[in-house]
């Protein structure tokens, strides 16, 4: 087990949130604190993949650590570099503009702000039916910034929606590490999965 505190944020891609869930119990089960984080948008809708409420305390259960889930919550962990490493997983489309364009509006937007402001890694785990089109320019703007690492992602479904891209849940862990490293968990680009 490796000992650092690791925070996990999670957006509202909200068919994903069961592959997010898997892939916090294998941070877990790797470093020795996980600190959980949700969007005030995860935080308040219910949808046909799950209830709001029963999501964070699954969060709470598999951390031992409440649910951030307000910017006022969030802020303190640049000043008080309370985090060694920051996943955003998963990342949405909406989450991806505003990191792209230094928006801090939401509890996970603040998180990475506050957190990268030490020069320390975040880990971005993508998940958007708008990768290859809108969404495309934030994931250019975002992969040569320093400190910014992927979770290796691909096409999730080319024919039906052939813009959508999604990262692989499973290698959430092993980016982290490599993260923690200064590397960009390799290759970036996997095939249809």
């Amino acid at each position: 087990m490796i000992d650092k505190t690791v925070g996990f944020a999670v957006c509202g891609s909200f068919c994903t949130h069961h592959k997010a869930m898997e892939a916090l119990e294998q941070v877990k089960a790797r470093f020795t604190h996980v600190v959980p984080i949700v969007s005030e948008c995860t935080a308040d809708t219910d949808t046909r993949f799950g209830k709001a409420h029963d999501l964070m305390r699954e969060m709470e259960r598999i951390c031992d650590h409440r649910v951030i889930s307000t910017v006022k919550a969030a802020e303190p962990i640049g000043p008080q570099k309370l985090l060694d490493l920051l996943i955003i997983c998963p990342c949405t489309g909406n989450t991806l503009g505003k990191l792209a364009n230094g928006v801090t509006d939401t509890s996970v937007t603040m998180a990475a702000k506050a957190h990268l402001r030490n020069s320390r890694p975040l880990v971005i785990s993508p998940s958007t039916n708008d990768g290859l089109a809108a969404s495309a320019v934030s994931i250019g703007a975002l992969l040569p910034r320093k400190y910014i690492y992927f979770v290796p992602f691909g096409q999730d479904d080319p024919e039906r929606k052939p813009t959508s891209l999604v990262s692989d849940f499973s290698l959430v862990a092993d980016a982290a590490q490599a993260a923690l490293e200064g590397k960009q968990l390799q290759p970036l680009l996997i095939p249809h999965h």
